[in-house]
């Protein structure tokens, strides 16, 4: 019996060419409503800093206004860029959005700076470079959130008891290891790095430790997902994340392109080439056409979850996008 496959968004809350920051978390706000409403099991929130195109800098105050807003849905963190962030005030807000919304909130952690590295100089709380000190950072974050009896003389109050979930991040093999010998899910960003996906989760379920927190392996995938009603349609709706995977990649500030039939318009047939190589794992067409993929992508992974990218420009197109990948997850996990 094949495994039953859950499904969740990951956004970056991207600012549209012709938007305002403002609208783009009102269409942030409008886009969680509805993959709560399509039955989607998470809604994560990137740490990302410095870059015109996205506004999830202040990553826990969009968590806090997704929350509230949606109703069940689970919220969080994809992720935290632990560096950047001192692991007790990070404790104190996602305990105290916990305290407000039980039950709903997940805390994913990344050891990445989510910016360029001048950026990261200035993001960072001293002129040590705590990536190093990530493994100590997750530890004190767990303690921090469970009983009174593992606190020391600092406590992060309200988090005390609130047990709150930690996901480790990743794009190497380093979280994965690090994920297993801790006893926690693991999440790989195949959505723009998948080179070392299929070493890294192998690494993962081999090395697992069952934990307090964990008993048995979990992987959760991110993949770039389109759903359209033709395959053709989904292609091009596909150009303008294609578009802003270049931009990133070349440093070109730039809000969020309308999608188009010409990608020569964007760069050469070469660096086309080039960046698909490089691009991160995809899945887009109709609902047919996602069912058949999902069946070859579980076949050679076999995740728990995957979490879903999807960069569309036009609102509607969005939510038609999700409902229509959400419908080729439900049709998969039925036909398993």
């Amino acid at each position: 019996m094949k495994k039953q496959l859950k499904v969740s968004v990951l956004d970056l809350v991207p600012v549209r060419e012709g938007q305002q920051n403002k609208e783009a978390i009102e269409h942030m706000t409008r886009l969680i409503q509805k993959v709560e409403q399509y039955g989607y099991e998470r809604y994560w929130i990137a740490e990302h800093h410095n870059m015109a195109s996205v506004v999830s800098s202040a990553t826990v105050l969009l968590i806090q206004q997704a929350l509230m807003h949606t109703e069940k849905i689970r919220v969080g963190s994809g992720g935290i860029m632990l560096p950047n962030h001192a692991p007790l005030v990070v404790a104190e807000q996602f305990g105290t959005l916990e305290t407000m919304y039980p039950n709903r909130l997940d805390l994913g952690l990344g050891r990445a700076p989510g910016t360029d590295q001048v950026t990261a100089q200035a993001l960072r709380r001293s002129g040590n470079d705590s990536v190093y000190s990530f493994p100590e950072d997750i530890e004190e974050l767990l303690r921090y959130f469970g009983g009174a009896t593992e606190q020391k003389y600092v406590r992060a109050i309200p988090a005390i008891g609130t047990n709150v979930p930690i996901y480790l991040l990743g794009s190497s093999t380093y979280s994965a290891v690090l994920a297993a010998k801790m006893g926690l899910p693991y999440v790989f960003a195949a959505h723009f790095a998948p080179g070392q996906l299929e070493e890294a989760i192998a690494l993962y379920r081999d090395r697992f430790e069952p934990s307090d927190y964990l008993k048995e392996p979990y992987v959760m995938i991110g993949v770039n997902a389109i759903g359209a009603t033709t395959d053709e349609e989904a292609e091009k709706q596909y150009s303008t994340s294609f578009r802003l995977m270049y931009n990133i990649r070349h440093n070109i500030q730039q809000p969020l392109q309308p999608a188009t039939d010409n990608l020569d318009e964007i760069c050469s047939p070469y660096e086309q080439q080039m960046m698909k190589q490089a691009s991160g794992i995809s899945l887009r067409g109709t609902k047919e056409t996602l069912v058949q993929q999902i069946e070859a992508f579980q076949e050679k992974y076999e995740a728990d979850e995957i979490i879903a990218v999807t960069y569309v420009f036009e609102e509607e197109a969005q939510h038609e996008s999700y409902r229509i990948v959400k419908e080729a997850i439900d049709t998969y996990n039925e036909q398993a």
